[in-house]
């Protein structure tokens, strides 16, 4: 068994430098993928009222237009949902944890679902919206997965309320992970936000993306690990796995020098992967 590292915390910009001496630089291409529930946006009691800060916001847009820097935001929600919230041009996005998405030139690619997984779809958010959706909890539907949240939910019914609607979701064969304060149900099939991640890697850079561009995925969430999972596996050099403060983003931005002023609107450290594949 591989020893297991410990994940170093880093909240300034200096530290990023000592950890990865030389990783932010103005000669190499860097991609950044990055979620968005609580990576780009605090989460909030619905997923309607999430927003960006608006100096980050400020920020993307002016990475958006780097040309040494190709940004992709892959998230849990609806393709179409993440588009409206970034809403910024140049971005690849990608939505339903990867199974839907979309290049700045209006290109998709789409996850073709079978049609029994369709059925089965079909089924669970009926079944789910008849037995659980009550007490303040709801369910997203977002066509091809689903999130049930029951972060409204009095503290003593929503055991109860997560533990059915677990088993509704894994009675329909979808695989239901816990999310911050919500049930993601996700379809039984070998894509994630790790291989969409790769799939967008290896449309803009090619097979060798690992050769033509530094990468780092940040995220909060137990299903971004999927994608810190297959950039790190993916490299055989040295790999990291770093807990950050949203000083990736300061990083990025003193990086290209734009403003060195720091967000304040995170609370919680995001996990992120780096694939350091030059160093």
């Amino acid at each position: 068994m591989p020893e297991k590292q410990v994940a170093p915390v880093i909240s300034r910009l200096e530290e990023f430098e000592q950890r990865l001496p030389g990783y932010l630089n103005t000669h190499s291409k860097l991609a950044i993928l990055l979620d968005y529930d609580g990576t780009l946006a605090p989460i909030a009691s619905n997923p309607s009222k999430t927003k960006m800060p608006v100096e980050l916001e400020a920020t993307l847009h002016k990475l958006a237009k780097h040309p040494q820097i190709f940004l992709a935001v892959i998230s849990g929600r609806a393709l179409k949902d993440v588009q409206a919230h970034v809403n910024i041009e140049g971005v690849t996005y990608a939505g339903n944890h990867g199974l839907e998405i979309e290049y700045p030139d209006g290109s998709r690619h789409d996850y073709e679902l079978p049609a029994d997984i369709k059925k089965n779809y079909t089924a669970m958010v009926k079944e789910l919206k008849q037995q659980v959706e009550k007490n303040g909890a709801w369910v997203e539907d977002k066509r091809v997965s689903l999130t049930y949240h029951y972060r409204d939910t009095p503290v003593e019914l929503k055991d109860e309320q997560k533990r059915l609607a677990t088993e509704i979701c894994q009675r329909h064969g979808f695989r239901a992970n816990q999310a911050h304060e919500a049930i993601e149900a996700k379809p039984p099939v070998d894509w994630n936000k790790g291989e969409a991640a790769l799939y967008i890697l290896k449309s803009k850079f090619g097979a060798d993306w690992a050769q033509q561009v530094l990468v780092v995925f940040a995220g909060d969430d137990t299903t971004d690990e999927d994608a810190m999972r297959v950039s790190l596996e993916f490299i055989s050099q040295l790999k990291l796995l770093l807990t950050i403060s949203f000083v990736v983003i300061r990083c990025y931005r003193d990086w290209a020098d734009l403003s060195a002023s720091r967000p304040t609107h995170r609370s919680r450290p995001l996990r992120t992967s780096v694939c350091p594949n030059r160093m």
